[in-house]
């Protein structure tokens, strides 16, 4: 695994705690919620902790070019992005969050929050992995390790592996996402989503922890493919970070 690729499960953990909803949103109040948010100990079962503000894009807005290009990456993160996690504080702040809730937390409890929290959760949530799971394309990219053992054993072949979760993709009808994800036996399970929708959702039709993401929403690709999202999907395999996606596998 190359040095500083991804985030390992402890960078995602203590990075929680630098990234407290009001402080990159500019709220001033409640620091007590602000406190209690960043508190990565009430994180039940789930072994990435997400922050509650954007962090950093990992590369420049041209790193995936040929596959994403410039304009796309910039409005994608600067205002789609933004724009969710900007909205996800004002959902925390209007929904009074009890002490200790974390982002997971709340995505496995979403049937009981507003519509405003369901979508601007999983969409903050859904952007911050995306981010993450791409990196500028290489020539053999592929994933390798206990990863790859086990999409062989559970899928036949990486290549099986691609093209059941490009029908997903592709398949996903309106705006979404397709997963790979894991059951609560750790088996890995290829599904979509509506909207910003995930796996971790108590009322999703899938339900897991997720492992690799990928927004088929159309500002993720029109500029470039127009209506071609089956090219975009195809394109796509040649930047997942495979690094990230196994450190999310490996650390379940």
């Amino acid at each position: 695994m190359e040095k500083g690729s991804g985030l390992n499960r402890r960078k995602f953990l203590t990075s929680t705690a630098k990234g407290s909803i009001a402080v990159g949103l500019g709220f001033t109040a409640l620091p007590e919620l602000l406190s209690s948010c960043s508190n990565t100990k009430k994180i039940v079962s789930v072994p990435f902790a997400t922050s509650f503000t954007q962090q950093p894009l990992p590369y420049k807005y041209n790193a995936l070019e040929n596959v994403i290009d410039a304009q796309t990456m910039e409005l994608h993160y600067s205002k789609h992005g933004a724009a969710y996690a900007k909205s996800l504080g004002e959902a925390v702040i209007a929904e009074k969050l009890s002490s200790g809730t974390s982002l997971e937390n709340i995505l496995q409890n979403i049937s009981k929050y507003s519509v405003k929290m369901r979508n601007n959760a999983g969409g903050h949530y859904n952007h911050e992995m995306f981010w993450q799971s791409m990196r500028p394309k290489t020539s053999d990219n592929k994933p390798s390790g206990k990863l790859l053992a086990a999409i062989e054993q559970q899928f036949g072949s990486f290549a099986n592996l691609k093209s059941k979760f490009s029908d997903a993709a592709k398949t996903r009808f309106g705006s979404g996402w397709a997963w790979l994800y894991t059951d609560s036996t750790k088996m890995l399970k290829i599904g979509s989503s509506a909207n910003q929708d995930n796996p971790l959702m108590d009322i999703s039709e899938i339900k897991g922890f997720p492992v690799l993401g990928l927004d088929v929403w159309e500002h993720a690709y029109y500029l470039k493919y127009q209506n071609k999202r089956a090219d975009y999907v195809d394109n796509w395999w040649n930047v997942v970070n495979w690094d990230y996606v196994q450190q999310r596998y490996e650390a379940i």
